[in-house]
């Protein structure tokens, strides 16, 4: 006969404790259950959640622009080599334009030679990227036509007619290309592929040159070289939204570019030797960062820490630090030069610069500023491209990607 097992609870309390402690799990359970704090059982404090951290979340952009891939640095898709499959297959190249020569010096970075020379119009001053990255379009200024080169050939195409083309933008949603009609005063709005006009914009700064846009592409700043003066204008409205005259007599701004934070702009100026510091949103006074004789170029490192500032006047490099927000280095020239606008190497480790003054071309070693080259090309090189590059789409000038 088998033996049952004795509770040993039961057998030490008497009924009335039984009963007693049986009510009080059924009270606990029923809280544990969550009841209505309304209904005579006390209210259960429940565990805090750790918050979640909000991830940064991109700005919403002009329509039809590519997101950004990190809306805290609008130059993320720069890395080194993350070159897009439109430009994979592209020869590496630097394609100088010659202003007083009439013709565009093709040099090799590996030989540091030049391996062609191809004839343009006259007084070409830049060659841009368009903005599906698929031709490069000289800026024949003075002979008012853009000559487009195969950039997978090294082949120049028939001249398109373009009124004063001084330099050449695209819009952040490639929807037109933009004209900076530097003598003509006016910001011309054209087709990015065909360049007929869609609309002309007039400006009253002198000499419109050089430009960057917002980190939404909602607006862009705009130099006016000959009257020392900002523009901002609404990119989709196509509108001169704001306008003021530089603190500086006989400033002469030149090349913009915005800091990777999206937050601020920089406009070097050769007259002022240094770069204006702006506020893109409030468009107020911007302040003064001194940099070198002749600050002309800005150029973004490929990790996006630093900017090369080329001084044209004295021959150096200034290096600026966004996150020290400081200049931390200066590269000298070995026997001066007269170093002005460029652009860097797809792997981020050469800073190509045009002599303007020298006919000449320099490479610079990223890391340790020393020169690397100094290649003999034609008289007057101005804006020079180094192509391909990394990026999703090109902004124009001598190659700002996004």
């Amino acid at each position: 006969m088998a033996h049952r097992t004795q509770n040993p609870t039961r057998s030490r309390l008497p009924r009335r404790s039984r009963t007693l402690l049986a009510a009080a799990l059924l009270t606990a359970l029923a809280g544990c259950g969550g009841g209505d704090p309304g209904d005579g059982a006390a209210p259960v404090k429940e565990a805090a959640v750790p918050a979640v951290p909000k991830r940064a979340v991109a700005p919403a952009g002009l329509p039809g622009m590519p997101p950004l891939l990190d809306p805290n640095d609008v130059y993320a898709a720069d890395r080194p080599n993350q070159l897009s499959p439109v430009v994979r297959n592209f020869p590496s190249r630097v394609y100088v334009p010659n202003t007083n020569s009439n013709t565009v010096s093709v040099i090799d970075p590996a030989t540091y030679q030049v391996v062609e020379t191809i004839r343009v119009g006259i007084q070409p001053q830049h060659v841009v990227p368009s903005w599906d990255m698929k031709t490069l379009w000289v800026n024949n200024n003075r002979g008012h036509t853009l000559t487009p080169i195969d950039p997978a050939t090294g082949v120049a195409g028939k001249p398109v007619e373009v009124h004063d083309p001084y330099n050449l933008y695209f819009t952040p949603n490639g929807k037109y290309a933009i004209v900076m009609a530097s003598l003509d005063r006016e910001l011309v709005f054209r087709d990015p592929h065909t360049m007929e006009r869609k609309k002309t914009v007039p400006v009253s700064c002198y000499g419109v040159n050089h430009a960057d846009f917002s980190a939404d592409g909602r607006y862009f700043v705009v130099s006016c070289e000959f009257s020392g003066e900002l523009l901002k204008v609404d990119t989709e409205k196509m509108e001169v939204i704001g306008q003021q005259k530089l603190p500086f007599e006989g400033a002469m701004p030149q090349d913009v570019k915005i800091s990777p934070d999206g937050k601020t702009f920089y406009v070097a100026d050769m007259m002022a030797h240094g770069m204006w510091v702006l506020d893109g949103e409030k468009f107020t006074t911007p302040t003064l960062l001194p940099t070198g004789k002749g600050c002309h170029g800005l150029y973004i490192s490929r990790d996006s820490r630093e900017m090369y500032v080329p001084n044209r006047g004295e021959g150096s490099i200034s290096v600026f630090d966004f996150a020290q927000n400081k200049l931390t280095k200066k590269w000298w020239l070995p026997d001066g030069g007269s170093p002005d606008m460029g652009g860097v190497s797809a792997d981020g480790k050469v800073l190509w610069l045009s002599g303007r003054y020298d006919s000449e071309v320099y490479a610079i070693d990223t890391a340790s500023g020393k020169q690397l080259a100094r290649i003999p090309v034609g008289g007057g090189p101005h804006g020079l491209a180094v192509y391909p590059q990394p990026g999703r789409y090109s902004l124009g000038h001598t190659g700002i990607f996004r």
